[in-house]
Formats: structure tokens, C-alpha cells, sequence
């Protein structure tokens, strides 16, 4: 049984992650790609991932504004494990397929239970439909209108529902969330450019067929599983079972399946048995020194459940208690600090092992100069972990 080191899937993840200096990219759309998507929950990291793999980083801004909202190779989805990835365009039915179109039926459901249950119509399926109908309409004639604009044209979209009544939960939700939420799920409407910078979440919608004139195509669920397992491991491979499973948020049997299907080789990890394709088995030359600070959520970051081989045992300062991974410094494939910005524009970094005189003059000329790129920029994680709130306090 192939054997692969800790140190060796360190290799892979500085050159196939775009980390190391000679594995940087010009191209924004093939970095997305290759990392199966960028991480796009909070706004700011899909910039800040993109310029840490980018040989020219201030460059990436432009880039990915262009790629998104001007040459559209790049749209936003929902998909795996219910969360936000900028992908590029030949990602979108195969994550549609295997992660996306199972939660619509409950979305949907929801939805009209919700709009039952707040009196707002006795049919609401029939309701739905209705004001699905008008928001689709009034989307295709403005081209580009966020919720607030389309509410002003589409009366339903305006009605707040309650949830959660009695329980801690509890809160209001406008029908225009909801429903937007679940017209993007389906793949007929998508995030389009923002009001405001890159760093605003405040999103202009706009008809998923400025993306796809001839509509998303479709693809069997089996099927997607598998090219998704096969794209994502020639990228973090080896990886778990449990890494599989974990990142695609599939039940085990449909994560078995996909491994199968696509011929998956069992390898001998540090820490027990692991995944790699029939055709990678070879190695990987280990790239000279390098350093990174990627943003919270980052791709690299986020993209195993078993950690310890680039983590360590500090989850705990570098993840909230949901799991979101805070903003890191990185060197040669490894976790050994954080880093935040201050309310002034400063960077500041605490380092949590001794990385050596070298490593740590170029983690500290890193920050320098994300520091000036951001100029007047400020980055505010939506999920800030315990380190994060000691470098800014």
C-alpha cells in the first residue's frame, strides 16, 4: 500500500492549493477551479483567497470583478454543506446535481408552511407561485435589482413571516430573503454584482441565464457525485473518508458510492487509511520555503475535517464553535499563527510555534504588504475566532 507522509501532503497542498510561490496562478477563473470553488460566505475571503494564490495579488480584485459580473466565467451558488462558493461556470451542474438540488424540495416546503402558518395566504403553494412569477419578471426587466428594488415592484415580496415562536430562535424574515434564497437554489436567479465594494454582501440579483443562456444542464446525481469526488481529490487528495464526507456534507453510503465509482486507491495516511485517484500516486517535489496568510473560510483552511496534519491540535483558537476557521498564517503547509487587521488598517499576526528566523521575517513582510494593499479596505470576519478577538482587542 502507497504511504504518504505528513510532509508530503504538505507538498501537495503548497503546489495544487496555487500557495507556493512557483504554484501561483495569472488565471482567477483556473484557481477557482482547481480549489473546487472559492469560499464565499463571507465576501472578503473569496478576494483574499484569490490574491494569496495569484502571482500579481493586487491584481485580484479587478480580476474577479471581471470574472463574475463582466466576462461571467464565475457566478456565486449554494452547495456544499449548505454554504456559498464562487465556482466557475463547468462546476455548476455537477455541484447542482450532487450537493444543490436535494435541499430545494425542503426549501420549498418551508417556505409555504411558513407563508401558511403566518396567515399570509391559504394556498400557498399556489401563492408562491404567483409572486415567484412577478420577482422573475420584474428580475428579467431591470436586468440586475437587489431585494430591496424588486420588493418595491413585487408587493409579496414585502410580507415578514415569524419563526420560531417561543424558543430562543425566535426572529422575523421577509418573504424576499426566503424566496430569493430558494429561486437561486433551483438555479433561476444568482448574486450579481453588490452595492458597494467588494467586501458588501448587499447583492444585485440577476437571471441565472445571463450565466447560462440555454439553461444549467442537467446531470444524474450519481454521476455528479462522482466527478465531484474525482475533481476534488486530484486537489486535496489523499484525504479521509470522513474528509469526504465532511466536505460534501453527502451521508456516508452516497460518499462510499462516489469513491467507488471512481476507482478510489486506499493509501497508508500518518493517522490511518485515506484516498487517493488510480492515476496520482506519484509524488510530489517539495517547493522551497513559503508563507501565507489566507482569510477566514479560506479553501485551504476548510478543506479537510481531519486536520492534525496541517493544524496540530489548536482547533480550538483557530476555529469558532461552529467550525469556521478564522483568518491563518501559514508556512510550508502548515497552520502556525493568526492574523488579523485593526480597526486602523493595521496587521497584526501572533505566531504560536517557533517558525525560524527566515520564516518569520517573511510572514511579518507578508502582512506589510497586505497592509498596504488593503489601503483603506477594513476586513470584519462574520465568524471571528478566539485569536482574532486578542489581535484586534
Amino acid at each position: 500500500m502507497r504511504a504518504f507522509s505528513n510532509d508530503e501532503r504538505r507538498a501537495r497542498l503548497a503546489v495544487r492549493h496555487h500557495l507556493a510561490p512557483a504554484a501561483r496562478s495569472t488565471d482567477v477563473t483556473k484557481v477557482a477551479r482547481d480549489l473546487i470553488g472559492l469560499h464565499a460566505t463571507d465576501p472578503a475571503t473569496v478576494f483574499l483567497s484569490a490574491a494569496a494564490r495569484l502571482k500579481v495579488p493586487g491584481r485580484a480584485a479587478g480580476a474577479l470583478e471581471r470574472a463574475l459580473y463582466d466576462d461571467r466565467t464565475l457566478v456565486r451558488t449554494l452547495c456544499m454543506r449548505r454554504t456559498m462558493f464562487v465556482v466557475p461556470l463547468d462546476l455548476i451542474p455537477i455541484v447542482q446535481a450532487a450537493c444543490t438540488d436535494p435541499l430545494v424540495p425542503g426549501q420549498r416546503k418551508r417556505l409555504v408552511d411558513m407563508v401558511e402558518s403566518n396567515g399570509i395566504a391559504r394556498d400557498g403553494r399556489r401563492w408562491l407561485e404567483n409572486v415567484e412569477a412577478e420577482t422573475l419578471a420584474a428580475i428579467e426587466k431591470l436586468g440586475e435589482a437587489t431585494a430591496m428594488e424588486l420588493a418595491k415592484v413585487v408587493p409579496g415580496l414585502r410580507e415578514q413571516m415569524t419563526f420560531g415562536e417561543d424558543t430562543t430562535w425566535a426572529g422575523k424574515v421577509g418573504v424576499s430573503t426566503r424566496l430569493l434564497f430558494l429561486l437561486s437554489c433551483e438555479q433561476r436567479v444568482a448574486r450579481g454584482r453588490p452595492r458597494g465594494s467588494w467586501t458588501s454582501s448587499q447583492y444585485r440579483w440577476a437571471p441565472m441565464a445571463t450565466w447560462f443562456p440555454d439553461g444549467v444542464p442537467s446531470m444524474k446525481p450519481e454521476a455528479a457525485r462522482a466527478e465531484l469526488v474525482r475533481r476534488w481529490l486530484a486537489t486535496y487528495g489523499p484525504a479521509t473518508t470522513t474528509d469526504v464526507k465532511w466536505w460534501t456534507g453527502w451521508p456516508l453510503g452516497q460518499t462510499k458510492a462516489a469513491l467507488a465509482a471512481v476507482d478510489a486507491v486506499e493509501v497508508e495516511l500518518e493517522d490511518g487509511p485515506g484516498w487517493v485517484l488510480p492515476d496520482d500516486l506519484g509524488s510530489t517535489r517539495k517547493p522551497k520555503p513559503w508563507v501565507a496568510l489566507l482569510p477566514s473560510l479560506d479553501s485551504a483552511t476548510m478543506g479537510w475535517k481531519e486536520r492534525d496534519w496541517y493544524l496540530g491540535e489548536r482547533a480550538a483558537a483557530h476555529f469558532d464553535r461552529s467550525g469556521n476557521a478564522g483568518s491563518t498564517v501559514w508556512a510550508d503547509g502548515r497552520v502556525v499563527g493568526a492574523w488579523a487587521q485593526r480597526a486602523n488598517g493595521e496587521i497584526v499576526f501572533e505566531l504560536v510555534e517557533d517558525v525560524g528566523h527566515a520564516a518569520a521575517t517573511a510572514i511579518g513582510r507578508a502582512a506589510t504588504e497586505l497592509e498596504e494593499r488593503l489601503g483603506d479596505v477594513r476586513i470584519k470576519p462574520r465568524f471571528p475566532t478566539p485569536l482574532h478577538k486578542q489581535l484586534v482587542s
